[in-house]
């Protein structure tokens, strides 16, 4: 994988806050030994984020070698390893705690995305697939986003810049659905470049039908309100929904006939899978 010049500067930029001038420990105690450590996963959950954790290793020493053990967006059972790295002992430790920190927080968000797309594969009659959204954390988006695709989901837009989506606030300033939805039509570079519009209710959805969306979101609507707008739009267009999305209602939201279903919550509150370093 190559490592985007943003995710470097983001683990640079970590590294420079955990380590400061230098690590005080590591300097009093170490005198040039060499050792070979291993990352051992304590909890079972999905592998995600090796390259990124290798990365941070290799900007603390070039010369550790970094050894992955475990395969990106396989199952990891308690007690495995997922990594031998070897080099400078002090280097080990300077990278230890930002390559943690990444890894069980990418671990987390795979883990947590496998729970949402096993819950409704083989639904009779569901199409739906489980996305992200860009409630991501500052700098992480890509790593963040490279989770969810391990643990079987699937990418919404990256940013603003690559996908049309006319939420609530655009609607309210444009001056309605269809305005909206004309300026966006009207304003777009190319035809490849699909349009997606949020609404809240049926009114929302024969409106964004009328105006031509290539998308429209459910947001927050019930699952008897979803089901009647699958059936209004009876496939003409794309839905997504989106908005207070659990794992305990995602099989009956799956059901509804959607094609998407977003969930912020698989990326911005994904616990922590639990992995340790062993000087080994």
């Amino acid at each position: 994988m190559t490592i985007p010049a943003q995710v470097t500067r983001f683990l640079e930029m970590s590294l420079e806050e955990d380590l400061g001038p230098g690590d005080i420990t590591s300097e009093l105690l170490l005198n040039g030994q060499r050792s070979k450590a291993v990352l051992i996963a304590k909890s079972g959950f999905i592998s995600a984020g090796l390259p990124f954790a290798r990365e941070v290793f290799r900007l603390v020493d070039p010369e550790t070698a970094f050894k992955p053990l475990a395969k990106e967006g396989s199952t990891v059972k308690k007690g495995a390893l997922l990594a031998e790295i070897s080099g400078k002992t002090a280097s080990l430790l300077a990278a230890e705690r930002v390559s943690l920190n990444v890894l069980q927080h990418l671990c987390g968000i795979a883990t947590i995305t496998k729970k949402f797309v096993d819950a409704i594969t083989g639904l009779p009659g569901s199409r739906a697939r489980i996305v992200d959204t860009r409630k991501t954390m500052p700098s992480m988006r890509f790593m963040e986003k490279y989770a969810v695709r391990m643990g079987g989901g699937g990418n919404h837009r990256f940013g603003l810049y690559d996908g049309i989506l006319i939420k609530d606030n655009h609607i309210k300033a444009a001056g309605g659905i269809k305005k909206a939805v004309g300026l966006a039509k009207k304003g777009r570079m190319h035809h490849l470049l699909k349009m997606e519009i949020e609404v809240e209710d049926l009114k929302g959805v024969r409106a964004a039908l009328e105006a031509g969306a290539d998308v429209i979101m459910l947001d927050n609507m019930s699952i008897p309100m979803m089901e009647q707008a699958v059936r209004l739009c009876d496939g003409r267009v794309m839905l997504e929904a989106s908005g207070n999305v659990t794992i305990e209602n995602v099989r009956a939201i799956a059901r509804t006939g959607v094609d998407l279903i977003s969930s912020g919550s698989i990326t911005h509150s994904a616990p922590a899978a639990d992995i340790s370093m062993r000087i080994v």
